[in-house]
């Protein structure tokens, strides 16, 4: 199935008023006007579900479709920890029993419910990431802890529109208009990452495997952290990755305007997901 390619998604934090739609795919369905524009897309580790990070809260994609969890939180920043626990930054909706913006929240019951762990009141993170003993976030400044709780501010040589964590140790990997960073020591330092072409969002499959896409709407893949690239297909302007490394291959959700797609072949195929 061939997505026509969306609207060039800008290398800087996106605002909640700013969507984009991709012509291809025809009008939202009610569900997707109501989570309104598509910040992040995630799997339960435990559950395998897929996760939507929306302007409309927390979804959860099953073979009706996407069904909302818990309350109405803009969550502009959306990571699942390692351990199971989701980790989100945002704006609360009407009646919402959170400071404004929410600083860094976290639900341990699947989304139902989220309590403050730090910074309410003070940080909008646009992006999240979280790994074994390490979160971060950007809200203007670079912010790094343990668990959340605390933080460290970090220099970063450019914004970061996106930041990954590994799933096995602390490094992180930012996406940045300079190109992709790569942090060992937990944010104090960067070094540049060599690829393919300017990535947009990239995303760990596992310790070793890396998904990207790059500003000309490329799936790239990389099998050894980043040492090196192969190209996958052409998948559109996506603003979020995902992906998971199963016994089949990679099995990666991009999100694309104004929808979310799956491909289990490096972009070859694409299948809509919402």
């Amino acid at each position: 199935m061939s997505l026509a390619t969306a609207v060039v998604a800008a290398l800087v934090l996106a605002s909640c008023g700013s969507t984009s739609q991709d012509a291809d795919l025809g009008a939202s369905s009610a569900d997707a006007r109501a989570m309104g524009h598509i910040h992040g897309v995630a799997r339960d580790p435990a559950s395998g579900d897929v996760l939507l990070a929306t302007h409309g809260g927390l979804y959860r994609v099953d073979p009706s479709g996407p069904t909302p969890v818990g309350p109405v939180v803009d969550l502009m920043g959306f990571a699942v920890s390692p351990g199971g626990a989701y980790l989100a930054s945002g704006h609360p909706g009407p009646g919402v029993d959170l400071d404004q913006p929410v600083g860094l929240i976290r639900s341990e019951d699947g989304g139902q419910s989220w309590a403050a762990v730090s910074r309410a009141g003070e940080s909008d993170f646009h992006t999240l990431t979280a790994g074994p003993g390490v979160v971060a976030g950007f809200d203007g400044a670079l912010r790094v802890g343990t668990d959340g709780s605390s933080w460290q501010q970090r220099s970063i040589p450019a914004p970061p529109r996106t930041l990954s964590a590994s799933p096995t140790g602390s490094r992180l990997l930012a996406t940045t208009e300079q190109g992709l960073l790569s942090s060992d020591d937990e944010g104090r330092t960067w070094t540049p990452v060599t690829t393919p072409d300017l990535l947009v969002t990239v995303a760990w499959a596992d310790a070793d495997t890396l998904v990207g896409v790059s500003v000309t709407g490329s799936l790239v893949v990389s099998e050894d952290a980043g040492g090196t690239w192969a190209a996958g297909g052409s998948v559109g302007q996506a603003s979020a990755v995902s992906a998971t490394s199963t016994a089949d291959g990679l099995d990666v959700l991009l999100v694309v305007g104004e929808t979310v797609v799956r491909t289990t072949d490096l972009g070859e195929t694409l299948e809509r997901v919402v």
